[in-house]
């Protein structure tokens, strides 16, 4: 790993850190040299690490390789391939979110390959609407550092407190392995994956986001799709399981029917969400070898819930 001395491109110095709770709005330019390999250039992050990037306009959010200094001409915050721009059915000079994550191993060898790493869930539009406010006109801006700067005792706008937190879920996430059906909570957006590190990669923080979470609790209206209810399930009544293992929450089916093919798993529409699930298992412990499964392809806050008798 990589981080190297102080250095400047058009008067700007650029410091690069191991910082392990990067987060940062701005803009990305295109980087001419990856080719069709998911990977990016980065002005300050280690070389090579992994960072999530959001577009905010659609809120499409991609796993890039970092394996490059850049953008060198201009002050963008990041140099995408052309690759990653494809995938994040994106053009040069969109608006991003650039966070530093931790990916399951599994995801790494596939960027080292050139290969895609499975797409990220969607960005809620209230989440993108306050990102969007903290957009500079130019450059970038640390997410991290907007929040630091709030005055103490003081309290966030409203629409600010109505933003669904990217972390929020991670901080809460429950110790209780299942739950009711009548009540599954589907995973929330934006979700980071975790894995043990990789001694040869950067290492990930458990701390990622949590100022930014803090300054912009979760809106009732965007994480009513944590509360979900669960649809009827499309099982034979005769299956005779009882447990079932929900993957993933998406908002489009064909980003769900996608991501279930590798784990031959079903979805199952919620209302404007699509669930990604697997089951019915007859015992617990079918169910939590299934949960394994998932958690080891990356969906690290999968979950197993009963079905009502």
């Amino acid at each position: 790993m990589l981080i190297g001395e102080p250095y400047q491109i058009n008067g700007t110095t650029y410091r690069p850190s191991d910082a392990l709770n990067y987060d940062h709005v701005g803009y990305a330019a295109l980087d001419s040299v990856g080719g069709t390999a998911i990977s990016a250039a980065h002005h300050t992050l280690p070389v090579p690490s992994y960072a999530e990037v959001t577009s905010l306009d659609s809120g499409r959010t991609i796993l890039v390789r970092v394996e490059r200094r850049g953008p060198m001409e201009g002050n963008d915050l990041i140099a995408l391939s052309a690759g990653a721009f494809d995938q994040l059915g994106a053009q040069p000079g969109v608006a991003v979110r650039v966070r530093r994550v931790n990916p399951p191993e599994d995801q790494r060898a596939l960027l080292r390959s050139g290969q895609q790493a499975p797409l990220r869930m969607d960005t809620p539009k209230s989440l993108i609407e306050v990102l969007r406010r903290r957009l500079p006109q130019n450059g970038s801006a640390s997410l991290q550092a907007s929040v630091e700067k709030t005055p103490a005792g003081s309290q966030p706008s409203p629409s600010e407190q109505n933003a669904v937190a990217p972390e929020r879920s991670a901080s809460v996430a429950t110790n209780k392995s299942t739950t009711s059906a009548t009540n599954p909570p589907p995973l929330p957006p934006v979700a980071e994956r975790r894995a043990h590190p990789d001694p040869a990669e950067p290492v990930g923080s458990s701390k990622e986001g949590r100022h930014f979470a803090e300054a912009f609790p979760a809106e009732k209206s965007e994480t009513a799709a944590q509360n979900i209810p669960a649809p009827r399930q499309p099982v034979q009544k005769d299956a005779g399981g009882h447990f079932m293992v929900q993957a993933a929450t998406f908002s489009t089916q064909e980003r769900a029917q996608k991501a279930s093919e590798p784990l031959q798993a079903h979805v199952t529409p919620s209302g404007r969400y699509y669930l990604m699930q697997m089951g019915p298992f007859r015992s617990r412990a079918e169910a939590q070898a299934s949960l394994a499964k998932v958690k080891a392809a990356g969906y690290s806050d999968a979950r197993i819930f009963t079905l009502s008798k």
